[in-house]
């Protein structure tokens, strides 16, 4: 019986398949960092390197329909042979890649999370969202000026750098929070974020609940604030309180009112268990609440996906294109909020269903690919002494960020597919152990690598729960091709990438609209 192939298909069918309204995962197999270089405007990066773990998750009805592109360095071939023997029927592959997408005068684009950072841009332009720029705001907050300032962002990235006096709101929470916060009409509510999306959309989303007060966006948010050269806060903390009685029924008044508007529909229990029991579509359960509430119960399934990122990254989430979408809150707001802006970036079905549950246990999605035999695995406590007298070549496959935070001492940094490139510049020393996140990855290469290697059971979770010592010292066999650096991570002149990113943010509309496949609407 022959094996199974990926069908060809050219640019103009597979611009078609954007159009026709079916469920449809179109995944670029490409490094992040090259996919952040150019894509297709609704591709999901899921690099070969990673596709066992990732895949299933963004992808998990085996019938979807599946386009690949690659570089043209036989990714299509490896990961089809993947996604095939894991029963996935659907898979086709753009012919020709890139280049001859472009060739048909289609429209690459650069970045990422390019949808939703588009999105925000229209969200501004057709809204005329004011905003203040930081000379303003810094006058405001000189003249004593009654206003609150709130943060839009996860709490981590609001903890590495803020504006002044900030409060930590996340995105989906400013509805139910911002009765409480700023409780007097009279009391102006800027909204931050790092650049601009999550501003615009934080502070759109108050306007369009009703808040009575004057809300603005910080324009260009704190790389905006710090070009202009002021000094942000770094280390801060300050979160919301628990919403008031009061708060709340302002907040479920204002997101049913948002909700009626946007055409956002209620669903029961017994409507999603219709929905999961559908294998003609591809259904996602998301828990939006904060991660902490997540985490202290949750309806069983449902991934954890904070409403403000989820619209700042529904590409991180959402892989397949026409999907199903349920969105579960104990509270209603968020769910409700985040339902109004999924419904206006062009998601037709996007329900809420009011709730939550006892589950505490993260689910955790399949892992594709073969059972790794047990007999290449290694213990933490066999591997500990061999690392300690430098008796082993220890090469890590973690994500770059990852293995730069903290590695088993003297470990090598590498990228899975590449693996084979990467040991050809490392001096080995006795057997070769390959370790990552949690053992998974490693397993995986160390059962396809073409030398004898084995995998550190548990990885470096294993190795930290053991209260092993981490290295900072970074051993790179490899280039961070993984990872798109933000603008503030980047080496060199920082102020530039700052300037170069919101640039490339502005000039979204134009693009999308050369596009012509997004779907926004109001």
């Amino acid at each position: 019986m022959p094996k199974a192939a990926a069908r060809p298909l050219d640019p103009a069918t597979v611009k078609a398949m954007l159009h026709d309204g079916r469920e449809l995962a179109l995944i670029d197999l490409r490094e992040e960092l090259i996919f952040s270089q150019n894509h297709l405007l609704w591709a999901r990066s899921v690099p070969l390197s990673r596709l066992e773990l990732r895949f299933a998750q963004l992808v998990p009805r085996k019938a979807t329909r599946i386009v690949l592109c690659d570089g043209g360095d036989g990714a299509i071939e490896r990961a089809a042979a993947i996604l095939f023997a894991a029963k996935y029927t659907d898979i086709s592959f753009l012919q020709g890649g890139l280049a001859a997408w472009e060739k048909a005068g289609f429209e690459l684009f650069s970045g990422v999370n390019v949808p939703s950072k588009a999105f925000g841009e229209h969200i501004e332009h057709v809204n005329h969202t004011p905003s203040v720029s930081p000379e303003e705001l810094d006058a405001l907050m000189k003249s004593g000026t009654d206003m609150v300032i709130v943060d839009s962002r996860p709490l981590d990235e609001f903890n590495r750098v803020s504006i002044p006096t900030a409060t930590n709101v996340p995105g989906a929470e400013l509805v139910l929070r911002i009765h409480d916060i700023a409780p007097k009409p009279e009391t102006l509510v800027v909204v931050n974020c790092a650049g601009r999306t999550r501003s615009i959309i934080g502070a759109q989303s108050l306007i369009n609940a009703g808040v009575p007060n004057k809300v603005v966006a910080l324009r260009n948010g704190t790389m905006g604030y710090t070009l202009a050269g002021f000094a942000p806060d770094t280390g801060k903390n300050k979160r919301y309180a628990e919403p008031s009685a009061e708060g709340l029924a302002w907040a479920k008044a204002a997101a049913n009112r948002v909700g009626r508007k946007f055409g956002v529909m209620q669903i029961n229990r017994q409507a999603l268990d219709s929905f999961r029991s559908d294998v003609t579509r591809t259904l996602y359960v998301f828990d939006v609440r904060d991660p902490t509430e997540y985490a202290a119960g949750h309806l069983p399934g449902a991934v954890n996906a904070p409403g403000g990122q989820l619209v700042q990254a529904t590409d991180q989430y959402v892989g397949t294109l026409g999907a199903r979408i349920v969105l579960v809150d104990d509270r209603e707001v968020r769910a409700v909020m985040t339902a109004s802006w999924l419904k206006q970036m062009g998601w037709r079905d996007v329900f809420v269903l009011i709730g939550s549950g006892n589950e505490r246990v993260r689910p955790m999605p399949p892992v594709l690919g073969p059972p790794v035999p047990s007999d290449l695995a290694i213990e933490v406590r066999e591997l500990s002494p061999l690392v300690a007298d430098n008796h082993v070549t220890v090469v890590d496959l973690s994500l770059s960020p990852a293995y730069r935070k903290g590695h088993i001492p003297g470990a090598w940094f590498a990228i899975r597919t590449r693996l084979q490139q990467a040991l050809a510049k490392i001096p080995m020393n006795g057997e070769l152990v390959l370790t990552s996140e949690d053992g998974i990855l490693a397993s995986l290469a160390a059962y396809e690598c073409k030398v004898p290697a084995l995998f550190l059971r548990g990885g470096n979770s294993a190795w930290r729960e053991a209260g092993l010592e981490f290295s900072t010292q970074a051993r790179m066999a490899d280039e961070p091709l993984d990872y798109w650096p933000k603008p503030y991570e980047r080496a060199g002149d920082t102020k530039s990438a700052m300037n170069e990113y919101l640039s490339w943010e502005v000039d979204l509309l134009p693009r999308i609209e050369r596009d012509g496949t997004t779907r926004f609407t109001l």
